[in-house]
């Protein structure tokens, strides 16, 4: 798997729970969207390419470019191993009560620009049922091969959480 390499910096909590997610095999992804030129798209392609099973998960569509689509994380079979979550934070607590009451304890709430998609709520949640989600990155932060634009994002998000430590 193309991950950036653990030496090249120091590894803090969130990115190294990061690269953790990522090696999972079977994932859904909350808050994919039926606009091909969404960004959930541009991360279900990467997911794929690197080899995850990525399972769409969309409240209302049954199925987006021949996908089946599940309306949530617990309705999914077989289970997945983890959860990426790109809704709004509005939406967070009750994606994270799906996600920990169907035994999902991998999840990655979406973090870009702005506020990102994790609620004070959802992790609060989360950390009461002993689960420490990703939050406060994006992806292409940690995986290799990402557009500059990216890799400077992620370096200088690294480097904040490290300090913040």
């Amino acid at each position: 798997m193309a991950i950036e390499s653990a030496t090249s910096i120091p590894v803090p909590g969130p990115v190294s729970r990061a690269r953790e997610f990522l090696t999972s095999r079977r994932i859904a992804l909350v808050g994919f969207s039926r606009n091909p030129k969404d960004f959930s798209r541009v991360l279900d392609g990467e997911f794929r390419r690197l080899g995850i099973d990525v399972v769409p998960v969309h409240p209302s569509a049954a199925e987006v470019d021949g996908r089946r689509c599940f309306p949530r994380v617990a309705d999914i079979a077989p289970p997945v191993d983890g959860a990426f979550v790109l809704v709004p934070s509005a939406k967070a607590e009750a994606v994270a009560l799906d996600c920990l009451d169907a035994g999902v304890r991998r999840i990655w709430f979406h973090r870009g620009g702005g506020s990102g998609s994790g609620s004070p709520e959802a992790l609060a949640l989360c950390s009461a049922r002993g689960v420490s989600p990703v939050a406060d990155l994006c992806p292409f932060m940690v995986i290799s091969g990402a557009s500059w634009p990216h890799r400077i994002h992620g370096w200088v998000r690294r480097r904040k959480l490290a300090k913040a430590q």
